[in-house]
């Protein structure tokens, strides 16, 4: 019996697996699963930038605050795959604020109807404020740390959280050790 080759006689050679075919069928896997048309531009997070500029008009006539942009084109995304139609409502208060010359909430507010599009500014305006999406245990959290119903209370209050100087405290420059002894 011949054994120069190294596997073993019940394994044929089709089903015997090298460290390059792993790699060459990872990455055909990964080039189909995101080649595929079922996987669509907000799935992976992106909206297209007609829709973020509206999100962003009408959060901007919801909320008397400066909005983020980047925070906006993402909770954008993620409203959309929670709720398809938004973009259509979100064309809805649009009309209703034009029509009404409407520069603040108060000026727009009371004239949308009951309803899809009224649940829609309304979630809009909670997740700004909360900084998630959904009210879910898993809920994804896009704005916590500039979360708007910690903005009042800013300046005297941190934010909760589990990290010793804040959220994103990672991110923070460490302070400079003192003078260590030298032995």
């Amino acid at each position: 019996m011949d054994m120069t080759h190294p596997s073993r006689d019940d394994c044929p050679e089709e089903f015997n697996l090298t460290r390059r075919k792993l790699m060459l069928g990872g990455a055909l896997f990964a080039g189909g699963i995101l080649l595929s048309p079922e996987i669509s531009a907000q799935t992976l997070g992106a909206v297209a930038p007609e829709v973020s500029s509206n999100f962003m008009d009408v959060s901007s006539l919801l909320i008397d605050h400066h909005l983020d942009p980047e925070v906006g084109a993402r909770m954008a995304a993620a409203m959309l795959r929670i709720n398809p139609e938004m973009a259509q409502d979100i064309g809805a208060i649009i009309d209703i604020a034009k029509k009404k010359n409407a520069r603040i909430v108060e000026d727009f507010f009371a004239d949308i109807p009951e309803g899809r599009v009224k649940d829609t500014a309304l979630a809009i305006i909670s997740a700004w404020y909360t900084g998630v999406v959904e009210n879910s245990a898993n809920a994804e959290v896009f704005a916590f740390e500039t979360a708007l119903m910690y903005q009042p209370t800013h300046d005297v209050m941190t934010i909760p959280t589990y990290a010793i100087s804040g959220p994103n405290g990672w991110n923070a420059e460490a302070p400079a050790l003192g003078d260590m002894p030298t032995f």
